[in-house]
This record gives structure tokens, sequence and C-alpha cells, in this order.
């Protein structure tokens, strides 16, 4: 098969849809070398964390003086007489969206959603930028001969909110990269540590620093007690307001915030953490959950949405990721009773396994087959 995918992430984002677009890429040609996977980037990336193995994956941008500069057009509308001339059997759009005009063609299609967190929280997005991804969000879902949910959370809200039949819907769990299984050396680990100035002993919290993650909470958290926390992440407004909390009440001895690392570095810093503390308000699916399993490092996060999908049964799971002296005694209990601490980590780590790359693939390559085999 020739599989055609929308990879305007993988080259331009270093997070969570990014992350999620190159693993499942990788996957796929490694455990399906036969396939062609063709990557359509709509303008020169500047993320090169997906190996290219040019036999298997080819990076496909536009050509034209006009097609580069009306870069965004070519991705939702003329991208199609490209995915026609080089015989594309599926287009796969990553991230929630599908150019238009594919289904006229006779081109079959797979959309993956992630979430809709901006329809369940309107407050934290842009009137006009909630209509744009209503738009696009509902078009790629209703055109889609196949929509991919990554939890079942995810399922039921384009059930719920974009009004999708269940039956066209499949929940495929992703994985993280595969860093997170593979040796480090202790070298490689001093390394790290220097050059960061981490701490003996810290609480790692790993996403975006913006509202819905509710890093201010653990922040205060961690206050009135002797730990360290290594926040890695990025943001806007409500990064300053978490940085300016940290600075008023003088702890910025004990709190590092940390940016534009790379993979390796971030599994140090994961592996070396006593705790790992995720205390966001929704997510789609939560991949620095099974990042933590993986690590066999305990975690702690929220109850409700697709937490426990990610986190199993063995993680700790805050009642309200608001209330400041609950998530402090979490933290407490965790440290101080080895036994129960130790269980999370096993149990966790078996749990996770799950997630393992051979399962995700065989899932979204027997979607594709039964695709392809109706279309001939």
């Amino acid at each position: 098969m020739i599989i055609g995918y929308d990879a305007k992430r993988i080259f331009h984002n270093t997070t969570g849809l990014g992350n999620y677009s190159r693993d499942l890429v990788r996957i796929l040609s490694a455990f399906y070398p036969k396939n062609k996977y063709l990557l359509y980037n709509p303008k020169p990336g500047k993320v090169t964390r997906l190996k290219m193995d040019t036999a298997r994956i080819k990076e496909i941008s536009p050509t034209s003086y006009i097609a580069k500069k009306l870069h965004f057009l070519w991705r939702s509308n003329w991208i199609v007489k490209q995915l026609i001339k080089d015989k594309i059997d599926i287009y796969h759009g990553l991230t929630g969206e599908l150019p238009y005009g594919i289904r006229n063609k006779n081109i079959k299609s797979v959309v993956t959603i992630h979430d809709l967190i901006f329809i369940r929280y309107p407050e934290l997005y842009q009137s006009f930028d909630r209509r744009i991804y209503l738009k696009k969000f509902k078009y790629a879902a209703e055109t889609a001969d196949v929509v991919i949910a990554i939890s079942e959370q995810t399922k039921r809200d384009v059930v719920d909110f974009l009004g999708i039949n269940p039956d066209k819907i499949q929940v495929i769990y992703q994985g993280c990269h595969n860093a997170f299984k593979e040796d480090i050396s202790v070298s490689f680990e001093k390394k790290v540590i220097k050059k960061y100035k981490l701490p003996d002993s810290f609480i790692l919290n790993v996403g975006a620093v913006n509202e819905r993650k509710n890093v201010l909470s653990l922040v205060k958290a961690i206050e009135k007690t002797d730990d360290n926390l290594v926040v890695v992440g990025d943001g806007t407004d409500y990064f300053r307001k978490v940085y300016n909390w940290v600075s008023k009440h003088h702890l910025e001895h004990r709190v590092t915030f940390l940016k534009s690392l790379s993979m390796y570095e971030i599994v140090v810093l994961y592996r070396k953490a006593k705790l790992f503390v995720y205390p966001s308000i929704f997510e789609g699916f939560g991949i620095p959950i099974i990042e933590a399993l993986y690590s066999k490092t305990p975690v702690i996060t929220s109850k409700g949405s697709c937490f426990p999908e990610a986190g199993g049964a063995d993680s700790f799971y805050l009642n309200n990721p608001y209330d400041v002296a609950e998530l402090k005694r979490a933290i407490e209990k965790i440290a101080t009773d080895n036994t129960y601490r130790n269980n999370m980590i096993e149990r966790g780590f078996e749990f996770v396994q799950k997630f393992n790359d051979d399962r995700i693939a065989k899932n979204i390559m027997n979607l594709y087959r039964t695709l392809n085999l109706s279309n001939n």
C-alpha cells in the first residue's frame, strides 16, 4: 500500500500531536516495511526527530511558487491533486483534519481525533479559533471512512459533540517514543543532571504549561514541603502566572523550569524523578502518563476524563486536582510508604505494556487493510 499522511505536526511540533504523528509513522514503517509512507509537509520544518528511511518514508512538499506561498491552501485543498498523482491508497489525517474534496476523488481516508477540549472547555479558547476548529473537525469526522479516537473518552465526545455514528469510530490507543524503552548510559544520565543542575530528588511535570494542565496547583502543593519540582514545558500567559507565583513565594531554588530538551534528556528526567505529577483537568489521552509508567516512575493524576485509561488501576487519582491539600497528601503518601510506592511502580509497568509498538501497529494496519480491501 501507499499511505499518505498529513505530516504538518511531524515537522513542526515537538509535543503531543507531533509525538503521536512521528511515533505512528515510525512503528508502522518498522513493522510493515513493504508499504510506502508519504509525509505531506506544507512548508519547511525544523523538527527532525523522525528518522527518515527514504526507501520507505518520503517527505512531499509543494513545489510551485504559489503553493509554497499559500501552503495552508495546499494542505487543506490543493493537496488532493498530489494524492491522485502519487496513487495514494489511504490518506490519514493525523491531527483532526482532512483536505476538502478528498471524498469526491474516491480516496479512502482516516482521521485521528485526539480531543474536543475546545468544545468542552470553550473558555480556554478564542471564539474565532473555536469556530475554525469545529468546522475542520466536523468536516473531517463526517468525511473520513473511519475515525480513530485515541481514547474511549474522545470517542464519547466525538459522538456527543459532533454527532458521529459510534460504529464509524475505532478506539486505538497511542504509545510513546521508543527512547522510553531503550537503555540509557550512566554517563549520559550524569551529563544531563549536570547540564540542568538537577537536584538529587525531585518531582516531575511534563507538558505545555497552560491553564488546563493546572501546574500552579502542583507548585502550591510543594510550597510548605522540602520537595523540589522540575517542570518541562513552555507557555505564554499561564506560564508567566506560574513563574510569577514561584518568584513571589521565593521558590526559585526549588522549582526549575526547562524547555527545548531532547527526547533522550527527557527520558533521563522521567527515570530520575521520584514521582510524576500530572494534575491536568482534561486530556484526550495523556502521553506523559505512559511515559512515566514506562520509566518506572509512580504517577499522580486526576480522576475522570481519559486518565484511568492511560494510568491503569495503580496510579493515584485526585478527586479534585485543584485541591492543593489533597495533592500534598498524595505526594507525601507515595514518598513515605515504600510498599505502596513499589506496588505502583511494578503494576504500572505491567499495565503500560498494552501500549507497546507491536499492538498499536497491528491495530492501525488492520484498519488500513480493511479499508483498502473495500476499495478494490
